[in-house]
């Protein structure tokens, strides 16, 4: 299994090589060279299958250059009870995640009940282990470099704290997170974690985050890693779920599920445009988004039109408060026919008149992919979080209301629907007290978050002054 970027302009490379990376030096995304194959005999040997060990299954797939005993103890220890238990009451938690059915069609695919209480950390808990076994089997060091709209951040610094040979430096919007968010992150007080709050947009902050990467001698010199879905690795640990919730929704190798993914930086639904690649039976891939709607004008039109900080909204599921998606690289190249030449064409033309249009031929090829999407205002989240209590007792967060507004305009008839859960309410109790009078329960164990001192550092949204206090707390030093 080897590695190319989108853009071309790197050789191949394992799995390995590039889990400490993040993009390829010629500014691209590194993604599988040709995706594996999982036949429906394997599907059917799947069934049964404990999480760590379909883990284990799909991401022995994907790291060829691993030994599967050492990918097996890394799932093993990874995708435990102990470490995904912070759920809701009566949850299965031996399942990490469950789905759970509000009716005979139509089920939430349970995600946060790892430690921040959001989806990153089903692929963030795995990623910190990895990294660490890599990194003392190369006998090296690591600086992460993130951006997070809101749930990315806190899952990373979960996952590396106190990790040997790591620190985190990570990007968040000043002001643009809700109050559990932001004391996550910044009541942190291990010495490897450095929060920085940019003033600006998420769109800044990973701005600065691909800055940074660029400049190759910077990076090469401070080892600059990330964390954020460019990713591989990470994207390729979401892939799981999706087999998870296949197994557990259907009964034939033959049924095919429709996933309804909440979407900003476009890495979640990703994973589910992988997984359909690979052989999993997916109907349909709808990609909801908010007042943000940057991804549904392209699903609707074929244009992919960014917009300034100044034009992303503040909304009421902040992250997806975003504008630029990172991951639609990776989606851009498997719809050109994996045509790099025409990567690096679409995305100049993005870096000069900040929107392209494909041509016919690759408009019918995204028609052709099994992709739709809807959007939802701050009404359109209230009424459905108030709907979604009143008629099955069930509390969801907004970002998952913006996920079930779209199953329910955009779902297939007689097809099973799953939509995948972004964070527990808890994230976001202003927004749910707003939708049903109260406010939602703290799991065990969070009731003082808000209270805990929190420590970060506010500054403009500006490479350099990133660069130069990432090198004046190198872990190298």
């Amino acid at each position: 299994m080897q590695y190319v970027s989108t853009r071309g302009g790197v050789p191949a490379a394992s799995y390995s090589e590039i889990v400490l990376q993040g993009l390829a030096r010629d500014g691209g995304l590194f993604v599988p060279k040709v995706y594996p194959q999982v036949s429906k005999e394997t599907l059917k040997n799947w069934r049964g299958l404990s999480y760590a060990q379909l883990a284990t299954a799909v991401t022995s797939l994907f790291a060829k250059d691993m030994q599967r005993s050492d990918i097996a103890r890394l799932c093993e220890t990874t995708y435990t009870p102990e470490v995904y238990c912070h759920g809701r009451e009566g949850t299965d938690f031996k399942k990490i995640a469950p789905v759970v059915w509000l009716e005979n069609d139509f089920g939430i695919l349970e995600l946060s009940n790892g430690p921040t209480l959001a989806f990153k950390d089903m692929a963030m808990q795995y990623l910190g282990s990895l990294f660490e076994f890599v990194l003392a089997r190369k006998e090296t060091r690591l600086n992460i470099l993130g951006a997070t709209s809101g749930d990315t951040g806190s899952a990373a610094e979960y996952a590396m704290k106190g990790r040997e040979g790591i620190q985190v430096f990570m990007l968040s919007p000043a002001g643009r997170m809700s109050k559990f968010q932001k004391a996550q992150m910044y009541s942190l007080q291990d010495k490897n974690i450095f929060n920085i709050a940019v003033q600006g947009s998420f769109d800044d902050a990973q701005d600065i985050v691909k800055a940074v990467s660029g400049d190759l001698t910077f990076k090469t010199e401070h080892h600059i890693g990330a964390v954020n879905s460019i990713n591989w690795a990470r994207i390729a640990a979401q892939v799981i779920y999706y087999f998870s919730a296949w197994l557990q929704a259907t009964e034939s190798e033959d049924e095919e599920v429709t996933f309804s993914v909440p979407s900003g930086n476009f890495g979640d639904v990703l994973a589910g445009w992988i997984a359909k690649q690979m052989g999993l039976p997916v109907a349909r891939l709808i990609v909801a988004t908010n007042e943000n709607d940057v991804l549904y004008e392209f699903f609707r039109s074929g244009r992919y039109r960014i917009r300034d900080s100044a034009h992303t909204f503040v909304t009421s599921s902040p992250s997806m408060d975003i504008s630029k998606a990172s991951n639609f690289e990776r989606y851009i190249y498997d719809i050109t026919g994996r045509n790099p030449e025409r990567v690096v064409e679409l995305w100049t033309e993005l870096a000069q008149k900040k929107e392209f249009l494909l041509n016919a031929e690759e408009w019918a090829a995204v028609k052709a992919s099994g992709f739709t999407a809807s959007r939802s205002t701050h009404a359109d989240r209230l009424a459905c979080i108030k709907r979604v209590w009143d008629q099955y007792g069930f509390l969801v967060d907004p970002h998952t209301a913006d996920g079930i507004n779209a199953a329910v305009k955009e779902r297939i008839p007689g097809v099973k629907t799953i939509c995948l859960e972004t964070a527990l309410p808890a994230k976001f109790a202003a927004t749910i007290k707003e939708a049903v009078g109260f406010e939602p329960p703290v799991p065990a164990g969070y009731e003082d978050l808000l209270e805990k001192p929190q420590k970060v550092l506010e500054m403009p949204a500006d490479a350099q002054l990133v660069k130069n206090f990432l090198a004046e707390h190198d872990v190298g030093k």
